[in-house]
């Protein structure tokens, strides 16, 4: 598991371990950093992103009104 990695990658990118993508085809690479500046250094890379927020819509809820 890269549960340690999703943590500091989190801390790093300041938002919740939800919101932390890891490349699926880079897991080796990625295992292999235990440190926030190697957690830095694959984000500069790309193979860590920080997913976008999700947008809730209230088309729904206007709808009943």
């Amino acid at each position: 598991m890269l549960r340690l990695q999703k943590r500091l990658a989190s801390s790093v990118l300041r938002c919740g371990k939800k919101k932390v993508w890891l490349d699926p085809s880079e897991t080796n690479e990625i295992a292999n950093a235990n440190s926030h500046q190697q957690i830095r250094k694959l984000i500069k890379d790309g193979l860590i992103i920080r997913k976008p927020v999700t947008v809730h819509s209230r088309a729904q809820c206007r709808k009943t009104l």
